[in-house]
């Protein structure tokens, strides 16, 4: 599906999480996402009443996307730690746009969006942990995904982080 062929509801959306990640929530108005979204502030109302409805639906979309992304990591080809480690970055994808906007929103003490990101976080570690059998295991390789992700966005990241952590990971017979 294209961009033009989104539905309007995915577009203010996406708009939404746009402003939150590249201006921030005050900059995220009803009237701002009506325009980002190329809608009519009208068009926006029908769908959000209100910017607590758009955060609503935004978390909402993210934890279908982190159920979609929990999936695939559980049958990954190359198994679920390596792919844990290997989209432990920002791929500009709309999940990582997800991502960010939701964080943004807990950085603001709500707590709908906090508790969404741990749902997430659960999500993964269940799958880390169920292929591991042995959840200090699991929880370390989260916590290296986390700042893998951190690094990442940041720009803080090295271009060889992923392929130094592999390296230790295959000298402890976590990878093959």
């Amino acid at each position: 599906m294209t961009a033009t062929e989104r539905s309007t509801r995915d577009r203010l959306l996406d708009a939404f999480e746009t402003l939150l990640v590249t201006a921030g929530s005050r900059a995220a108005t009803l009237d701002a996402v009506a325009a980002q979204a190329e809608t009519s502030k009208g068009g926006l109302l029908y769908h959000f009443h209100s910017k607590d409805e758009l955060v609503e639906g935004m978390l909402d979309r993210l934890r279908s996307q982190g159920a979609a992304d929990a999936a695939r990591m559980k049958t990954a080809k190359q198994g679920p730690v390596d792919y844990y480690l290997t989209t432990s970055v920002n791929s500009g994808s709309d999940f990582d746009r997800a991502l960010i906007a939701a964080g943004r929103i807990a950085q603001e003490s709500d707590s709908r969006a906090t508790a969404a990101l741990a749902d997430l976080r659960n999500g993964w570690f269940t799958v880390l942990r169920e292929h591991l059998d042995d959840e200090a295991l699991a929880r370390t390789i989260q916590l290296i995904g986390d700042g893998l992700y951190f690094d990442d966005t940041t720009g803080l990241a090295e271009k060889s982080a992923v392929k130094h952590v592999r390296t230790i990971l295959r000298r402890l017979d976590v990878l093959p």
